[in-house]
């Protein structure tokens, strides 16, 4: 079984691939802004509201039921990478998982077509079906991308995104010019950005192809690395490859994308429940204010995306690693992408003290007016929100992801439940409030988790097994 990397080279190659990311993920983050800017200066109060709508029921949908397979084949590719084990199990498996969501989708969506259209948008039929192939798109989008993160095909991947955000913006920018005309051309952008972004991925398996040359089944091992084998070597190593498919069946990887799912709806309900619920509080324009105040935590989670994508297969191989000093470079990782997001958090603090109302109008336009005090609540909010983030990824490398669920569902409930309990008068406040209220119960939670990790169940060998897999070892090693 191949040694995983050491700590120092590891971390190199981590903090190489974080700055690469951050530059592309950071582009994608400003030109989804602009779209959001570009959208609320051409559209009236309540057209732009109506977007911010389709915007978070599209992503609530997406992130909660495609998220949880993007986390499954990073995690998962990036374990056998570290092991040499073949990534064709757990690609079928994601596969099926993701197809049956996708049906699951579009079934329900279409039996609830009165409901979405009518309640939720307000009868407009363009944004139900742009709703509608969007989420479908974004199945396949988010399958990519959880390859090319397993298999740290961070160019491709960066590529992807970025395609998506330019497709998006450039139907915002057509209304600007006056090429495109009304809300129905800003909000087809949406469905736009996954489907013509999927360019990207038949390049990734063509790459992919190319990379194996004749073992497509071990990714980044290239032919004349692997070492000749007698039959015999061959017939232990492929029984050990086949006993590891065995090892991730559907069962297990529903049960990791379950409660990912739960993990990524808790996320979502943070991030984009509070504009539904003033939409339904107070309207589509009150939805839209809330939502501008939520993007300084949402913008920042964009640029974070670099971070938090980074970091799962990052952390999965140093979890996975038998070299010494794996575990001390586990949590330094940790720890270090803590104290950037402190730092970032201390810089944005400082500027919304200043000038975050102007800030706020300038991005926005004047149709609305912020409050400095809720302004600075959601900042801080944003910090301890992105230090959870990483200490769930953390949680997830170590295979504690039932754990992390129960918590993240736990105080995602409260949050919503916070919103209709009137201990704040004021409904923009309750929401800024709760926010960084549950934020920090959260982060605390996961931590808890993360110093304290029991052990997996797959961890735990049963009497005789490790001697056995030892000698099965021993000799494969010895017949090569």
């Amino acid at each position: 079984m191949a040694a995983g990397r050491n700590g120092g080279s590891a971390s190199a190659e981590y903090g190489k691939t974080a700055s690469f990311l951050a530059i592309g993920v950071g582009l994608t983050g400003l030109i989804t802004y602009a779209y959001f800017l570009i959208a609320s200066h051409v559209l009236s109060k309540p057209d732009y509201g109506q977007i911010t709508v389709l915007w978070s029921a599209v992503f609530i949908t997406i992130s909660t039921l495609y998220r949880p397979v993007e986390q499954l084949l990073s995690r998962h590719i990036s374990e056998r990478l570290v092991k040499s084990e073949p990534i064709g199990q757990p690609m079928r498996v994601a596969a099926t998982i993701q197809l049956g969501l996708a049906a699951f989708f579009a079934v329900l969506a279409l039996v609830l077509r009165g409901p979405i259209q009518d309640n939720l948008l307000e009868g407009n039929e363009t944004l139900y079906w742009v709703f509608f192939g969007a989420v479908l798109f974004y199945a396949a989008s988010y399958f990519a991308r959880g390859f090319l993160a397993g298999q740290r095909s961070f160019g491709l991947f960066t590529a992807l995104i970025l395609s998506e955000s330019v497709f998006r913006t450039s139907f915002a920018v057509l209304v600007a010019v006056s090429l495109l005309e009304g809300q129905s051309a800003v909000a087809i952008g949406i469905v736009a950005a996954p489907s013509l972004s999927l360019m990207v991925v038949p390049l990734a398996f063509a790459r992919r192809a190319q990379k194996a040359r004749g073992t497509p089944d071990m990714p980044g091992r290239e032919a004349e690395d692997i070492p000749e084998e007698n039959s015999s070597s061959v017939s232990d190593r492929n029984l050990t490859l086949s006993e590891s498919d065995e090892e991730f069946s559907l069962k297990k990887g529903t049960g990791f994308a379950a409660a990912v799912l739960v993990i990524m709806f808790s996320e979502q309900a943070f991030l984009n429940a509070g504009p539904l619920i003033a939409r339904g509080l107070q309207g589509a324009a009150a939805a839209g204010f809330i939502f501008n105040v939520l993007m300084i935590a949402r913008a920042p989670l964009q640029l974070f995306q670099a971070v938090s994508t980074s970091i799962l297969p990052h952390l999965t191989s140093l979890h996975t690693s038998t070299e010494e000093g794996s575990k001390r470079e586990f949590h330094r990782s940790v720890r270090m992408v803590l104290l950037g997001i402190a730092a970032f958090t201390a810089i944005a603090f400082v500027v919304m003290a200043i000038a975050g109302p102007k800030l706020m109008q300038i991005a926005f336009s004047k149709k609305f007016s912020y409050d400095r005090e809720g302004l600075l609540l959601v900042t801080l909010g944003m910090g301890l929100y992105l230090s959870s983030v990483t200490v769930n990824q953390a949680c997830l490398a170590q295979g504690q992801v039932r754990r992390a669920a129960v918590r993240w569902i736990g105080c995602a409930a409260f949050f919503i439940a916070w919103n209709f309990i009137p201990l704040v008068s004021n409904e923009f406040r309750r929401v800024e409030v709760g926010f960084l209220l549950t934020a920090g119960v959260l982060f605390g939670l996961l931590f808890l988790i993360y110093r304290r990790p029991h052990e997996r169940p797959e961890d735990v060998p049963e009497a005789g097994s490790a001697e056995e897999l030892e000698a099965r070892l021993a000799a494969i090693d010895e017949s090569v």
